[in-house]
């Protein structure tokens, strides 16, 4: 069945559950004697009468995180569906009543307020194309809109002060590896007035929620210095956005921790576990979470469910919850038990809608209330910490040692266009980092510095040269005023130190930070660190070089000249790991100086131990910070899908020149000279815009110095005749220039040159990026 057919099943529904008329009614197996339904209702769900939810379309996309909003490459392209309802449920007799019907738009994200006489919701009406918040009585009336503008608001829940907490995309900003957009934690006045930040996270926010003592419980998906699909846990912060802290799982990849609620009487939340990184509509299995151990004990987590397929959990108690599973709700004990409560009738589930967000109309107590202690005035915030050498993992740093912390700031990306980092790094970082300056360290381990309110922010601690010593792999926030604290570096949160002394770095106003003459705030590859290669390195490891065959010892190519996406420099030294950035890994909290500048290679060969290559102090000083920035290539965010030949758009290759008249010519070559040797390498040399060496086997600068060219021609011709036989004598590929196989080839690659020249890349002059990017920059 079609979409389109489905969505007309699922109107015609629409005519008949009318408001005030019943569904498809309890499901038969909940009418057993020993029911969980005749359990919970004598015990934790006894004042409980009726169940609101809300019904939806699935999305088109399948990320956890893609439901809202538009694709980067279109805005009229969009990850949703049109379809859906805002419902309430009588518990005992099953009669649904719709409060809000929404066939031409969509409901989502309803929760009820502590009277128990309103809901809160995200509703996108018929015939528009952003959600916001409104606001309805719990018979339907008084439908009311609180917020507005060209922004996605999501996820609301109230707060005990009277104000609301939500999400939204009002952050511009994109997901660092998707074609979708981000929306972080904001609040607002009751009535919608009066929004504000809370976050300055580059990837999602999720489902906040208010815990007992009044602090915001909400998941945090980041990766900073780690892996983008690892890392999506519960973090807490209070109501003005003070005090971000991470609640559990942080230091544990390879679950999204999402959709947490508080445990009635109860210091232990319920969770969604989705596993990996995260499954459609955050469904997962349920889990309990103790928080008392710390953030990092697994024996603080009790699996209820195996089966990874519920959402939207609430808690009655420790042995009583409410969820929903695809197009039913459910009720789940605490031994794992399921039973379905309520399922959407057949044409709405023929249609792919789901039941959502099911949340008892009941009465609720106020959470505590936690005064503000912002000042909106300000654009600082400060930060204390007490000793930087009391941490896990900080093993043989000896005290002294760490002089300076290097504050930098990771910037959001406004726009992407593909799964992957390209052309930011080669399998490294997804984002690029401002390097704001340096704040000294007191003699005994502490800091107290002024740094800038609402920004990603994250360090490096520093030796007496400049050299990292241990990093954050991490970030934090700062309110406008907000004075915030930590122990050490990377302590354990259930950890604490005797404040026997007076901290030096209070003897003094806070630092602040100091900006680091001579370097860019944000490093680009072509133009700030080839040019140190230039110097130092390309006279033996350039093109012209043609000891032993090939450019320098080990074969090592440091030219500039530019491949399909990156240059051969900057390729050569990712493929030999000449830096040790530590971006984009699973593991996190490396043991010290493991990476950073002590610990890349490129560093300590500049020192004058390699062949007397010796930096200059301030060649030095920019290719450490280049390393702890990211180790870059582009250096900006425009390079996105652009500039390349061979590209990729949501995880799938563009090959832009498999259809040119020279590279269908070239293919019978490279079978008929190339194939037998390089059986493995066969797709790997192509084409330009196919394989992980074509980075480094073309050259779009010099197509004559192309390593397709150059490894098969005879060293009489210029060549480097590095082409074997199978019994180790040379073989003569092309033994001249006039060879038509080699013209064949050098047309081919001449060809990207031209191609390359006239859609500019991001470090040529007439680069101009593409046209989306223009768009949400105008936004942004």
């Amino acid at each position: 069945m079609s979409f389109f057919s489905r969505i007309a099943g699922w109107l015609t529904i629409c005519l008949v559950v009318a408001p005030g008329l019943g569904g498809p009614g309890l499901a038969p197996a909940a009418r057993g004697q020993d029911s969980l339904r005749e359990q919970f209702r004598a015990g934790p769900m006894r004042d409980v009468q009726e169940i609101i939810f809300a019904v939806r379309v699935v999305g088109s996309d399948g990320h956890w995180y893609a439901n809202f909003g538009y694709f980067a490459d279109c805005v009229d392209r969009r990850p949703y569906y049109d379809g859906g309802q805002l419902c309430r449920l009588n518990f005992d007799t099953g009669e649904v009543t719709v409060l809000l019907d929404a066939p031409g738009g969509s409901v989502r994200d309803p929760v009820v307020h502590y009277d128990g006489e309103k809901i809160l919701f995200s509703y996108r009406p018929c015939g528009t194309d952003f959600f916001h918040l409104y606001e309805i009585g719990i018979d339907g009336s008084g439908l009311r809109q609180l917020t507005d503008g060209p922004y996605d608001d999501l996820e609301p829940t109230y707060l005990p002060d009277g104000g609301i907490v939500f999400v939204s995309s009002r952050c511009h900003r994109w997901v660092n590896c998707w074609l979708t957009q981000v929306a972080i934690l904001y609040r607002c006045d009751g009535d919608g007035s009066n929004i504000r930040p809370l976050s300055a996270n580059k990837e999602h926010d999720n489902t906040p929620w208010v815990l007992p003592d009044g602090r915001i419980l909400y998941q945090r998906w980041e990766y900073v210095d780690r892996s983008q699909v690892d890392y999506h846990h519960l973090w807490t912060m209070n109501p003005d956005g003070t005090n971000q802290m991470v609640f559990f799982g942080n230091l544990h990849p390879g679950t999204v921790m999402i959709d947490a609620k508080p445990i009635p009487d109860s210091r232990r939340v319920v969770s969604i576990f989705s596993p990996g990184h995260g499954r459609e509509e955050h469904a997962g299995s349920l889990a309990v979470v103790d928080p008392r151990r710390g953030p990092d004990d697994r024996q603080s987590v009790r699996q209820i469910t195996s089966a990874a397929n519920f959402r939207d959990p609430w808690a009655f108690s420790e042995e009583a919850f409410l969820a929903a599973r695809g197009a039913e709700l459910v009720l789940i004990d605490g031994q794992g038990r399921v039973e379905t409560l309520y399922q959407l009738p057949e044409a709405q589930r023929e249609a792919r809608m789901w039941a959502n967000e099911p949340r008892p109309l009941i009465r609720r107590q106020r959470e505590r209330v936690i005064a503000p202690a912002v000042d909106l005035t300000q654009e600082t915030g400060q930060l204390i910490l007490s000793d930087i050498y009391h941490g896990r993992n900080m093993e043989g740093v000896e005290p002294g040692e760490i002089q300076s912390l290097l504050v930098m700031e990771i910037l959001p990306v406004p726009l992407h266009y593909t799964g992957g980092m390209y052309p930011i790094t080669l399998g490294g970082s997804f984002s690029l980092a401002r390097i704001l300056g340096t704040v000294p360290v007191e003699p005994d381990g502490s800091a107290w510095m002024e740094v800038p309110a609402l920004r990603g922010l994250f360090f490096v601690a520093l030796d007496e040269q400049e050299m990292a010593v241990k990093r954050m792999q991490s970030f934090l926030t700062v309110q406008p005023g907000e004075v915030m604290g930590c122990v050490g570096c990377h302590e354990p949160r259930s950890s604490t130190t005797l404040m026997d002394h007076d901290l030096q770095a209070l003897r003094r106003p806070p630092r602040t930070i100091q900006p680091l003459q001579g370097v860019p705030e944000v490093f680009d590859f072509p133009r700030d660190i080839q040019p140190i290669l230039d110097r130092l390195c390309v006279d033996c490891h350039g093109y012209e070089a043609t000891e032993q065959g090939g450019p320098g010892e080990g074969h090592v190519i440091l030219s500039g000249d530019r491949g399909p996406m990156f240059s051969h420099a900057y390729w050569t030294m990712t493929n030999r790991r000449l830096f040790s950035d530590g971006r984009n890994l699973a593991e996190s909290n490396y043991p010290p100086r493991s990476i950073g500048s002590s610990a890349s290679r490129l560093i300590t060969m500049l020192d004058g131990s390699h062949h007397g290559v010796q930096a200059t102090e301030e060649e030095f000083k920019r290719l450490r910070l280049w390393i702890e920035g990211g180790a870059n290539y582009a250096g900006t965010y425009a390079a996105f899908f652009s500039g390349s030949i061979g590209d990729h758009f949501e995880n799938e290759l563009v090959a832009t020149d498999h259809q040119w008249p020279t590279t269908q010519a070239a293919g019978p070559v490279i079978e008929r000279r190339c194939a037998e040797c390089h059986q493995e390498e066969r797709s790997l040399s192509r084409t330009l815009s196919t394989g992980w060496r074509r980075h480094i086997t073309f050259n779009l600068s010099r197509p004559e110095h192309s390593l397709m060219l150059l490894a098969p021609l005879a060293p009489e011709a210029g060549g480097w005749g590095r082409c074997r036989n199978p019994d180790g004598s040379p073989a003569e590929v092309f033994a001249s220039r006039d060879d038509p196989g080699y013209q064949t080839l050098w047309a081919m690659i001449r060809a990207g040159k031209e191609h390359l020249e006239r859609i500019g890349r991001f470090d040529m002059p007439h680069f101009r990026p593409r046209e989306e990017y223009l768009r949400e920059m105008v936004r942004y």
